[in-house]
C-alpha cells in the first residue's frame, strides 16, 4: 500500500505542492522509501501555485534524501585538520565552547549568524531569537539579503509595507499587460511561466526586459535588451514617454500619491534620445513599450534579480514603481508592482528575525514600541535586545578579521557563501580565518568542508514547517519520512545549543515542535507588518495556505492589498526621486566587456542541493561563458573553448557557448559551481546603499581564452 503526504516542493518561492509517496520499508532501513509521484493528493487547494505541474528540480528533489547524496552524522575537525564523525554530544559541546570562548574572550558581536532563505519561518524565528538573547549578538543578518532586498527596501519607501507581490498569481492572466524586468520564470521557476501564458491567450502582453534573449524572452510579444546596469535610465525613459505622451493618470496621482513633480522632473531630464544611448535599446522600441503598457486598463511591473541585484536597486526598483504609479497601475484590480522572491522563503525569512535590522512581524529593531512587543514575548527586558548589526555582505566581510571590531566565530545554518556571495574567493578567505566555524545544512556543502563542526540536520520532506512563498501566502510544509537516526531538526540544534550555553529560559524558548515554535511567532508577529497571528496550521491545511496579513483567526486573510489605501501613514504611495547614474564598475581599456549572472534551468542557487542529483547534472552539468559571436571572433573563440573571464576579483574558467542570444558587450556565467568556474569570483560587492545589496548583476571583465589542460 502506497501512502501519499501533501507537502511542498524544497526550492523556489513558489514553493508548489507536491504529493510524496512512501512504499513500504526502504533500501536504506529508513521509515519508508520515498519518490516524488507529482502533484497527488485530493486537491483540496493546495496545488493554488503550480497547478498540477513540477519543474525537473521538484520532481527530482527526493534524490537528495538518499544518505549517499546528504549528511547522516555530525563531523568535528580533528587534530590531524580532518573532519572526522562524532556524536552528537561532542559536536554540540564542542559548538558550545566555540561560541562561547569567543564570546568571553572578544565580546558577544565578535560571534555572528548567518542564515538561509531556505529555513522555515519557524526555524528563521528561532534563529533571530538564538542569535539576539543567548548570544547577545547583532551580527546576523541571511542570504536573502542577496535575493530581494533591493525590491523590499523599494517597497516599503512607495508603499510603507514589503510583499513580494501584493495579489495572488492568478491575477497575472487578467491583467492587460505584464512588464518583466530582468526575470527568466520560464528556467527559474517554470510553472510559474503558465501565468504568462494564459495572459498572451486572453489578449493581454508580455513585455520582457534582459539583456540576453532568454526562454522566457522567447515568448514575449516585445523583447528590450538594454546594456547591464541601466534599467534605472531605460524606466526613467519609458515614464518621460507617458508624460510626453498625456498618459499620466492625474486623478490618481492628485489622490493617492505624493513626490510626482519630483519624480516627474528625474524623468523629464531622460528623453528618449539619451536613453538609448545609455541603454541601447532602440527610441522605437521605447515608444511600443509605452504604447503596449499604457494601452490596456490593468498592467503590472514585475522585478527580479537583474535590475535589484545592483548598487542603484533600491533606486531602480523604485522607478519602475514609478511607472506604475503615474499610469495609476497600483492599488488597483489586476494592476500593481510586484517581486518575484527568488528562494523558497526568502519572503518569511526576513520578516521573523534573521535580516540584521528587523524583528518579528517585520518589526524594526530601532523602534522602541516594537522591541517592547517582542521582549515582551520572550519574557526579557527590550533594553537586552542589542540594535542592528551588520548587513550580510558586511557581516562576512568582518569574518577572521583581528581588530575589535572583527569577527571570530560564525554559525552558519542553510547558506553556502563559499559560492554564493559577491567576491567569493575573498569570502572564503575570510572563513578560513575563523576561530571558529560551525555549519548547519544538508550536505556537505562547499562552506562546510571549511567548518570546525557540522551539524547534520533535517530537510524539507523529513520535518513539519511554514514557508511563505512568493505571494505572501502561508503555506504548511508536511512532513512526510523520518530523518536518518544521525540528523536533528535546527530546532533541536538551536535548542541544545541554548542549554549548553546556560540560556535559563531554554526549555520554554527553544522548543524542538515546529507548532509550538509558530504559536510563539503569531504572538510575536502580532500587531507588526506582517501580523501572523490570525494564520495557524489547522487554517493552512484546510485554506491551502492563507495570505498575511492576517491579524485574528476570524480574519480572512489578505490576498490583494493596497486596494484601498497604501500601508504609509498617510494612506499615499510615495514617488522615487532619482535620476540615472553608472554601475559601480564601468568597463574600461583594461576590462572592456560586461559580465552578467544568473541561473540555468536544471541547477539551483548554489548548487548544493542539486549538483548532487544526477539526472540535473546530466542536463547542466558544469559552468560555462555564454557570449556573443562577434565577441568570439575578436579573442578566436570557439564553441567549447576553455575562456577565462577575469574581473579585478579575480578569474573564472569555463567552456564558451557562442549565442546571438547575448548582448556583443556583455558575457553571462551561471553562479551554481565551486571551483575555477566560480562565477561569483567575479562579482562585484559594491552595495546599494539602502538595502546594502551587492552588485552581482554587473561588473567589467576581460574574456580571453584560457590555456588548455594538460593531458596527463
Amino acid at each position: 500500500m502506497t501512502d501519499i503526504t501533501d507537502t511542498h516542493c524544497p526550492y523556489c518561492a513558489l514553493q508548489c505542492a507536491m504529493g510524496l509517496a512512501r512504499t513500504g520499508d526502504g533500501e536504506d532501513g529508513r521509515n519508508g522509501s520515498t519518490g516524488s509521484t507529482g502533484s497527488t493528493g485530493d486537491g483540496s487547494g493546495l496545488r493554488v501555485v503550480e497547478r498540477g505541474a513540477l519543474c525537473g528540480k521538484g520532481a527530482t528533489a527526493t534524490a537528495v534524501l538518499r544518505p549517499g547524496a546528504r549528511l547522516t552524522q555530525p563531523l568535528v575537525r580533528g587534530a590531524d585538520g580532518e573532519l572526522a564523525p562524532a556524536g552528537w554530544d561532542e559536536a554540540l559541546e564542542r559548538v558550545a565552547r566555540g561560541l562561547s570562548g569567543t564570546r568571553q574572550r572578544y565580546g558577544a558581536d565578535a560571534v555572528a549568524v548567518f542564515g538561509g532563505g531556505g529555513l522555515t519561518n519557524e526555524k528563521a524565528y528561532a534563529l533571530g531569537k538564538f542569535a539576539r538573547l543567548v548570544l547577545g549578538t547583532s551580527q546576523i543578518d541571511y542570504n536573502g539579503r542577496f535575493c530581494m532586498s533591493s525590491a523590499a527596501a523599494a517597497g516599503n519607501r512607495a508603499f510603507g509595507l514589503d510583499r513580494g507581490l501584493p495579489f495572488p498569481l492568478e491575477d497575472i492572466p487578467r491583467t492587460g499587460c505584464v512588464i518583466l524586468v530582468g526575470a527568466n520564470p520560464a528556467e527559474t521557476m517554470p510553472p510559474a511561466l503558465r501565468y504568462f501564458t494564459e495572459l498572451r491567450a486572453n489578449g493581454g502582453t508580455l513585455i520582457v526586459i534582459d539583456p540576453r534573449r532568454t526562454r522566457t524572452a522567447e515568448q514575449a510579444d516585445l523583447h528590450l535588451a538594454p546594456r547591464p546596469g541601466t534599467d534605472l535610465a531605460l524606466a526613467l525613459g519609458l515614464l518621460h514617454l507617458v508624460v510626453a505622451g498625456g498618459r499620466v493618470d492625474e486623478a490618481f496621482v492628485a489622490e493617492r500619491t505624493n513626490g510626482w513633480e519630483q519624480a516627474r522632473a528625474e524623468a523629464m531630464a531622460h528623453w528618449p534620445e539619451l536613453v538609448e544611448r545609455i541603454t541601447g535599446v532602440p527610441v522605437p522600441r521605447l515608444r511600443e513599450a509605452v504604447e503596449l503598457f499604457c494601452a490596456p486598463r490593468a498592467a503590472m511591473v514585475l522585478t527580479a534579480r537583474g535590475p535589484e541585484q545592483q548598487a542603484k536597486g533600491t533606486d531602480t526598483v523604485g522607478a519602475w514603481i514609478n511607472l506604475c504609479l503615474a499610469t495609476g497601475r497600483a492599488g488597483r484590480p489586476y494592476s500593481g508592482y510586484g517581486c518575484l522572491t527568488g528562494q523558497g522563503n526568502g519572503q518569511g525569512g526576513r520578516e521573523h528575525g534573521q535580516k540584521a535590522d528587523q524583528l518579528p512581524g517585520y518589526r524594526m529593531l530601532t523602534d522602541p514600541a516594537a522591541r517592547a512587543h517582542v521582549a515582551g514575548v520572550w519574557g526579557v527586558d527590550p533594553a537586552v535586545l542589542p540594535g542592528p548589526g551588520r548587513s550580510a555582505y558586511e557581516l562576512l566581510d568582518a569574518l577572521g578579521d583581528p581588530s575589535p571590531a572583527g569577527i571570530r566565530a560564525l554559525l552558519l545554518m542553510g547558506s553556502n557563501p563559499v559560492v554564493s556571495a559577491p567576491r567569493a574567493a575573498h569570502i572564503e578567505e575570510r572563513m578560513r580565518s575563523l576561530d571558529f566555524l560551525a555549519v548547519c545544512d544538508v550536505v556537505l556543502s562547499e562552506s562546510a568542508r571549511l567548518a570546525d563542526v557540522v551539524l547534520p540536520v533535517t530537510q524539507w520532506a523529513e520535518e513539519t514547517g511554514t514557508m511563505t512563498n512568493l505571494e505572501g501566502r502561508v503555506q504548511l510544509r508536511r512532513r512526510a519520512v523520518d530523518p536518518p537516526p544521525g540528523c536533528r531538526s535546527d530546532l533541536a540544534v538551536l535548542r541544545g545549543l541554548a542549554r549548553r550555553l546556560g540560556w535559563a529560559g531554554w526549555e520554554q524558548g527553544f522548543p524542538e515542535e515546529p507548532a509550538e515554535v509558530f504559536a510563539e511567532l503569531r504572538r510575536a508577529s502580532a500587531g507588526g507588518v506582517a501580523d501572523y497571528a490570525g494564520i495557524s496550521y489547522e487554517r493552512i491545511a484546510a485554506e491551502g495556505g492563507v495570505f498575511w496579513p492576517c491579524p485574528a483567526e476570524d480574519h480572512p486573510g489578505t490576498p490583494r492589498l493596497f486596494l484601498d489605501r497604501f500601508a504609509t501613514p498617510d494612506g499615499r504611495a510615495r514617488f522615487t526621486a532619482a535620476g540615472h547614474r553608472p554601475a559601480a564598475e564601468e568597463p574600461d581599456a583594461e576590462y572592456p566587456v560586461l559580465l552578467t549572472t544568473g541561473r540555468v534551468l536544471a541547477q539551483y542557487q548554489s548548487g548544493a542541493q542539486t549538483r548532487r542529483v544526477a539526472e540535473l547534472n546530466a542536463a547542466a552539468p558544469g559552468p560555462f561563458v555564454q557570449v556573443h559571436p562577434r565577441l568570439a571572433e575578436r579573442i578566436g573563440a570557439a564553441e567549447g573553448d576553455r575562456l577565462a573571464v577575469v574581473s579585478r576579483r579575480g578569474r573564472a574558467v569555463a567552456p564558451a557557448r557562442i549565442s546571438t542570444a547575448i548582448r556583443p558587450d556583455t558575457v553571462f556565467m551561471p553562479f551554481h559551481w565551486p571551483g575555477e568556474g566560480r562565477a561569483n569570483t567575479l562579482t562585484n560587492p559594491a552595495l546599494d546603499p539602502t538595502s546594502r545589496m551587492p552588485e552581482f548583476k554587473v561588473c567589467a571583465v576581460r574574456v580571453e581564452r584560457a590555456e588548455p589542460v594538460e593531458q596527463e
